[in-house]
C-alpha cells in the first residue's frame, strides 16, 4: 500500500495554486492600511484565511424602523431622521450635538473629539438621513453616540439588513474588521468536495465556498448555532482534516515492516500461575490484542488506557517478555526515578522466575557502573530495560530491540518518545496512560493509534469510601487520622493548589506540615513537594514506601506515583480547587491493597454550585472514564489535560466538547478514504489534498507520527 507523500517531489510538494489567495498577506485587501495590518497580525490574524475562519458570534438587524419608539432602548436602531439644529461644544473636549427627529421622536446624535466642518456637511440643518447605531439613554433622553451608517437616503442599500459581528482585539473596530472580511470573501475559491457525498446529503451540508459566505452573513440566532449546517460543516472540516493527518500518520506507521513477534506463551503461562491475583477478562483481553499486534508484520503502535490501578503494569510486562521470548529486547520508561524503580522491584522477582535478565537504569547511575549495563545492553545480556529518559540517552545502543512500552505518556514531550521509538529497527511501541481520556479527546490525541482500555479493576480489590468535609473538621479529622496511623495505617495529605494568594504552593505545604508535626510523633511525617530536589524527594518518598513514615504531606507531585498498599487515607486540602480527573487520580494513591480506603475531600466554605457538583460526582462514582467525560463538561479539553503537555490540537471553529460526535464521524471517514484511496489521487482524494494545505497540516505530518 502506497502513502502520500508530503515532503518529497510530487503533488503534494507545493500548495496548490487555488488557495494562493487564501495565504496571502491581510495587507494584500482592499481597505486594510499598514495600523489595521499590524492590529490583526497582534491579534494572530497574519493571512486571509485566518479572516475567514475568524467567524461572527453574533450579528446585528438593521432593519429600518418608523420611529426609535418603536424599539427598548438600549437597542440598535435603524431610522429616518430630519436635521434639526447642532450644538456645538463650547468648552474644549465636550461633545457635538446635533438634533435630530424621526418620524415622532426627538433624539441627539453625540460626537466626540468631532472635526466639526466635518459633521456638518454631513448632517446639514435640514437635511434627511438614513442612520444606524446603538440607542441609550443618557439623563433620561434618548441618544445616539457616533452612529454606525450615515448615509443619504438615495443609498439606503448600503445598510446591511443584517450585520455581523466579530470577536474583536484592540485597535479593531466593527466597522473596519466587517470591510476586511467583505475583501477577504471576495477571493474565496470555489474547491472540489472533500467530504463522502452520503455524509454531506444525509448533513444537508452546503458547498465550501457557500458555507464561508453563509456562515459571515447570518441572518438570524440559528445561523450562530453549532448545528446550523454551514457552521457545523466547517467544524467538521477542521476535524476531518486533523483526523487525515492522524490517519497518513497511522498508515505510514502500518507501512513500516516489523519483526513478527511470536511465542512467549509457556513463559507468560509460568508468570501468570505465580501471580498472587487473577487477570481480570479486561486485561486478558488487552493483552490478546497486544499480541495480535505484535505477532503481525508491521509495527505495532497502540495506546493502553487504564483507570487508576486497573493493572497496566503486568500487561505492559507480559508483553515485554513476549518481545524477550521473539528474540528481541524491550524496555519501560517512566516519568520519574521512584515509578521506574518501583517498575524494576515490581518485575525483578517475575523476571528472574522467566530467566530473564532485567536491569534499572536512571541518571543516578555513573561511571563504571553505567558503562556496564550499556556494554550489557549492546550485547543482549540486559533483554529489559527500566528506567527515566536516561534510556534513550544517545550512547544508548540496543542489540535487538523489539518493544518500546512509554509509561504516563503524556508527560514526555514528542522528541523524548521520537529518540526512544528511533533506538530500535522497526520496533514495536506501547504507551500507557492511567489518566483516563474521553472518547472525543483520545480521537484527537491518539487518531493514529490503537487504542486499548481496561475498565476493571482487579479482582478483591475494595472500593474507596469518599467522604466531602467542610475546612471547620480538619480538627476532628487529624484526631481520627492520628488513631488510624496508631494501628499501623498510613495516610497522604495532599496540600491545595495556591490562588491569589500570596503564598506559593512551597509555602502552603511546608506550613501545612508544620501545622501537623504537633500532633503525631517525631519522624511520622514527611514532606514532599515539587521545588525539592530529585534526591531529596525520591529520598522522602523511600522512605513512606518503607513505611518509615506514615504520613505524607505532598503537593501534587504524588498524582502519578508510587504504590504503597499500606496507604488507607487520603485527605485532599481544598478539594475544590481540584478538577475531577486530578482529584481521581489523587485518590487513586490509596486502596492500592486489599484493606478497606477512604478519601476525604475538604472544601473551604462557601462552597460553590459548581464545586458542589464536582466534589459530587467523585463521591458517586470510581470510574475514572465517567469522571473524565464530566470533567471535560465542565471544564473543557485545555483545562482537562492541558494543552500544553498534550498536543491536544486547537480548533478555531469546531468545538470539541459539544461536537464530539463529529469528531468520531470524520475519525472513521478519515481511514476509509485512506483504505480507498491510499494515495489521495481520486477526485476526493485531490480535494482532500487542498484541505490539508487549507488547514497547514502538512507541516506537522512528520511530527505527529510520534503523538
Amino acid at each position: 500500500m502506497g502513502y502520500v507523500n508530503f515532503n518529497g517531489v510530487g503533488k503534494m510538494a507545493t500548495r496548490p495554486e487555488i488557495l494562493y489567495p487564501l495565504f496571502s498577506s491581510t495587507i494584500s485587501l482592499k481597505g486594510i492600511g499598514e495600523a489595521t495590518y499590524l492590529n490583526l497580525e497582534k491579534a494572530g490574524i497574519n493571512k486571509v484565511k485566518d479572516l475567514i475562519f475568524t467567524l461572527p458570534s453574533s450579528f446585528i438587524d438593521r432593519q429600518q424602523k418608523k420611529t426609535v419608539a418603536e424599539v427598548l432602548i438600549p437597542e440598535v436602531v435603524t431610522v429616518e431622521i430630519e436635521v434639526l439644529n447642532h450644538k456645538q461644544p463650547i468648552v474644549q473636549n465636550r461633545p457635538f450635538i446635533v438634533r435630530v427627529k424621526d418620524f415622532s421622536v426627538e433624539f441627539n446624535i453625540i460626537f466626540f473629539r468631532a472635526r466639526v466642518e466635518y459633521i456638518k456637511n454631513l448632517l446639514p440643518i435640514g437635511s434627511k438621513r438614513l442612520i444606524s447605531g446603538k440607542l441609550e439613554f443618557f439623563d433620561n433622553l434618548p441618544q445616539m453616540t457616533h452612529p454606525d451608517y450615515i448615509i443619504p437616503l438615495s443609498e439606503k442599500n448600503v445598510i446591511p439588513r443584517f450585520d455581523a459581528v466579530y470577536p474583536l482585539t484592540q485597535g479593531i473596530t466593527q466597522k473596519i474588521f466587517s470591510k476586511s472580511i467583505k475583501g477577504a470573501l471576495e477571493v474565496v475559491p470555489l474547491l472540489g468536495e472533500w467530504i463522502d457525498k452520503s455524509k454531506k446529503l444525509e448533513s444537508q451540508w452546503p458547498d465550501w465556498q457557500k458555507s464561508v459566505l453563509l456562515a459571515h452573513t447570518p441572518k438570524n440566532q440559528d445561523a450562530l448555532s453549532l448545528t446550523n449546517p454551514a457552521r457545523e460543516r466547517l467544524a467538521y472540516d477542521e476535524f476531518f482534516a486533523h483526523q487525515l493527518t492522524l490517519a497518513i500518520a497511522r498508515f505510514k506507521m502500518r507501512r513500516k515492516k516489523g519483526f513478527s513477534t511470536l511465542g512467549g506463551k509457556e513463559v507468560r503461562k509460568a508468570v501468570i500461575s505465580r501471580l498472587n491475583y487473577s487477570l481480570t477478562s479486561s486485561q486478558e483481553q488487552v493483552i490478546a490484542e497486544i499480541l495480535s499486534d505484535m505477532a503481525a508484520p508491521i509495527g505495532m503502535y497502540r495506546l493502553l488506557q487504564g483507570d487508576v490501578g486497573s493493572g497496566k503494569t503486568i500487561v505492559a510486562f507480559l508483553s515485554l517478555l513476549t518481545a524477550v521470548d521473539g528474540g528481541g529486547q524491550g524496555v519501560i520508561m517512566a516519568p520519574t526515578e521512584i515509578l521506574a524503580r518501583q517498575h524494576f522491584d515490581n518485575f525483578v522477582d517475575l523476571a528472574n522466575l522467566a530467566g530473564v535478565r532485567i536491569e534499572l537504569l536512571t541518571g543516578r547511575d555513573t561511571g563504571q557502573k553505567r558503562a556496564q549495563k550499556l556494554e550489557d545492553l549492546s550485547k543482549n545480556e540486559i533483554q529489559i530495560l527500566v528506567g527515566t529518559h536516561a534510556v534513550f540517552q544517545k550512547d544508548i545502543i540496543y542489540s535487538s530491540l523489539r518493544l518500546v512500552v512509554i509509561d504516563e505518556q503524556h508527560r514526555f514531550g514528542v522528541n523524548q518518545r521520537s529518540d526512544l521509538i528511533d533506538k530500535g529497527v522497526l520496533v514495536d511501541v506501547l504507551v500507557m496512560t492511567a489518566t483516563p481520556i474521553p472518547r472525543s479527546l483520545a480521537l484527537v490525541s491518539f487518531g493514529d493509534m490503537e487504542v486499548s482500555v481496561i475498565n476493571e479493576k482487579p479482582i478483591g480489590r475494595k472500593p474507596i469510601k469518599t467522604a466531602i468535609l467542610s475546612e471547620t473538621r480538619i480538627s476532628e479529622i487529624i484526631n481520627k487520622l492520628s488513631l488510624a496511623i496508631d494501628k499501623g495505617n498510613q495516610a497522604y495529605w495532599v496540600c491545595p493548589l495556591v490562588e491569589e494568594s500570596d503564598l506559593s504552593d512551597k509555602t502552603a505545604v511546608e506550613e501545612r506540615f508544620r501545622s501537623l508535626q504537633p500532633n503525631f510523633k517525631e519522624g511520622v511525617i514527611g514532606l514532599v513537594h515539587g521545588q525539592m530536589s530529585v534526591k531529596e524527594k525520591d529520598a522522602a518518598m523511600k522512605s513512606f514506601v518503607l513505611g518509615e513514615t506514615k504520613l505524607l504531606v505532598a503537593t501534587t507531585v504524588i498524582e502519578v506515583g508510587v504504590d504503597v498498599p499500606n496507604a488507607t487515607i487520603m485527605v485532599i486540602e481544598r478539594a475544590e480547587s481540584f478538577g475531577l480527573s486530578q482529584l481521581h487520580q489523587l485518590r487513586g494513591r490509596v486502596g492500592r491493597g486489599n484493606l478497606p480506603s477512604t478519601c476525604l475531600l475538604i472544601y473551604k466554605s462557601p462552597l460553590s454550585q459548581t464545586g458542589l457538583r464536582r466534589l459530587s460526582i467523585l463521591k458517586e462514582t470510581e470510574d475514572g472514564f465517567k469522571i473524565a467525560e464530566e470533567d471535560l463538561r465542565m471544564r473543557g479539553a485545555g483545562n482537562l489535560i492541558g494543552t500544553a503537555q498534550s498536543g491536544i490540537a486547537k480548533f478555531r471553529i469546531g468545538d470539541l466538547e459539544k461536537q464530539s460526535a463529529l469528531m468520531a464521524v470524520a475519525h472513521s471517514d478519515a481511514r476509509k478514504l485512506l483504505n480507498d484511496d491510499p494515495r489521495l489521487e481520486s477526485k476526493r482524494g485531490l480535494a482532500a489534498r487542498n484541505l490539508l494545505w487549507l488547514m497547514e497540516k502538512s507541516k506537522v505530518i512528520n511530527l505527529i507520527k510520534i503523538g
